[in-house]
């Protein structure tokens, strides 16, 4: 294990906001009943703002405002290449602003400060991508020669609900802003409650790109009661969530009522398959880096190492050694590699399962202490469970944390069953030099997207999203858009119109 320097290396940022209001219709507000919650961050454990918190009300004049700026604004109606326009400079806004940015998400949420910065850097790219998807959309024209002609046209939804997660915050925000935005929605946006500094920004980035008042809403809130007021009022006919299984359920159930559209990106307990015949060295680096970066804290993270059994002692032995050398240390230290968790209430749920992993009997290999020079904070060491079976709950349960298990395999069938043999369905990584057993083995695995010899390199432009427990629809580059717009079908008759007259002949 690596010590960082002795330094408290997560210093308080530049202008820290210490009250974090509303921002609805152009304006900052408080709450309507003046209900506040605290914030605090993940190294000390202490509050250092208070966020207006939201409820029924707040929530109502957002979406009072959204609807008034859809339905009167100039926002819906303006020409793709003009909302493509704001959309560039808002992610110049991005980039100007992204050491701040990721000082602000860092200190909020634990990230490591390197990795923070990429999230900025990805946030930014949304907007120029989206801003390119919405000047270059075609929309589909059908021609029955002589007697039809038939034309689709896009009309964005309304308002958009956006409910986003406590990880990685700003860039998930922006993956859904960039789509919503570039249709011509207008949004409401309900930040996770954990994370709320760096959504702050938002309004400032907003208006100085130009975007209309009212276009943009925000409500800061716990999700019990802010993000089901937002599920649950009729004048918002789709929601945008991201975040865990069991509230995803929930709000399936409340949106049902109304036929709400949902689009929602759940729960994950990927699988990486390694067989005897990759290249171990670049599959090793992947599996640790898939599960470790962002402090484990990734919806796509590969928490299940399947290993053929010819390489499989020596591949946990090597892994050991390498989650054993893992900086682990302040989030704005440069050198640190896993930072804080990013709460007290999820750091005690991931150290409940490190517990749950020794009682069932997987085998400790690693890490599942708190580091010996990290004596405050959610600090844990990565930890390496092997010789995990299926029935386990560490292989059955999204942890969300730096803990992973290790599970051998002898045949490809076997290792397609361990792979499909939990209840979510995001990810899948496949490690292999045999080209058709990538093909056949990547089909196989129940998971919305693979990855095959590659970690987490994702496409804007390619569908994001899981089968099973995983989610529900599909975001990313031209779907995103099909979510946040309704097609229209018109019939326009090119000859003389002839349809049965009915009622002309009387019979007795």
């Amino acid at each position: 294990m690596t010590a960082t320097s002795g330094a408290r290396a997560t210093a308080v940022p530049r202008d820290l906001p210490t009250g974090l209001r509303h921002y609805i219709g152009g304006a900052y507000r408080d709450s309507v009943d003046g209900a506040t919650f605290e914030v605090s961050d993940p190294v000390g454990n202490a509050a250092y703002a208070t966020a207006a918190a939201g409820g029924p009300e707040d929530i109502d004049l957002a979406v009072t405002a959204a609807r008034t700026a859809f339905c009167d604004g100039p926002w819906a109606s303006m020409p793709a290449r003009e909302r493509a326009r704001v959309l560039v400079r808002i992610a110049d806004g991005i980039e100007a602003d992204d050491e701040r940015l990721a000082e602000l998400e860092s200190f909020d949420t634990g990230l490591p400060i390197t990795q923070a910065r990429g999230q900025a850097r990805r946030a930014a790219e949304n907007f120029r991508y989206f801003a390119d998807v919405i000047v270059s959309l075609h929309e589909e024209a059908y021609r029955v020669p002589g007697v039809q002609t038939n034309y689709v046209v896009r009309k964005p939804v309304g308002v958009a609900g956006l409910i986003t997660p406590w990880n990685t915050p700003f860039m998930l925000e922006s993956w859904k802003l960039a789509p919503a935005l570039a249709s011509g929605c207008s949004v409401v946006l309900k930040p996770a409650e954990f994370t709320p500094l760096s959504a702050s920004l938002w309004p400032e980035i907003f208006a100085a790109a130009g975007l209309p008042a009212g276009v943009f809403n925000m409500v800061n809130g716990i999700g019990e009661r802010a993000g089901q007021a937002l599920v649950d009022h009729p004048g918002v006919p789709l929601i945008s969530f991201t975040g865990e299984t069991t509230t995803g359920q929930t709000i399936m159930r409340s949106a049902a009522g109304a036929l709400k559209g949902l689009s929602m990106e759940l729960g994950g307990k990927s699988p990486v398959l390694i067989f005897a015949d990759a290249d171990v060295e670049k599959a090793l680096d992947s599996a640790i880096f898939g599960v470790f970066s962002l402090n484990g804290e990734r919806c796509t993270a590969g928490s299940r190492v399947l290993v053929q059994r010819p390489i499989y002692d020596e591949f946990v032995r090597r892994f050991a050694e390498r989650a054993e050398r893992i900086v682990v240390g302040p989030p704005g230290d440069p050198g640190t590699e896993v930072g804080a968790l990013v709460h007290p209430e999820h750091y005690a749920r991931v150290m409940d399962y490190v517990a749950i992993g020794k009682a069932e009997g997987a085998r400790l290999v690693a890490g599942g202490v708190r580091p010996a020079h990290l004596n405050t904070g959610n600090y844990l060491q990565p930890t390496v469970f092997a010789d995990v079976t299926a029935e386990m709950r560490i292989f059955q349960e999204e942890i969300f944390g730096p803990v992973v298990a290790l599970t051998p395999f002898d045949t490809d069938d076997e290792a397609i069953e361990l792979a499909n043999a939990v209840r979510y369905g995001l990810a899948g990584y496949v490690w292999t030099n045999d080209l058709r057993r990538g093909h056949r083995v990547a089909e196989s695995i129940e998971a919305g997207m693979v990855w095959v010899n590659s970690h987490n390199i994702r496409d804007l432009r390619t569908p994001f999203g899981g089968v099973k427990a995983s989610g529900l629809g599909r975001e990313g580059g031209a779907r995103s858009i099909d979510f946040f717009t309704e097609p229209q079908i018109i019939h326009l008759t090119l000859g003389d119109p002839a349809p049965p007259r009915f009622g002309v002949t009387r019979t007795s």
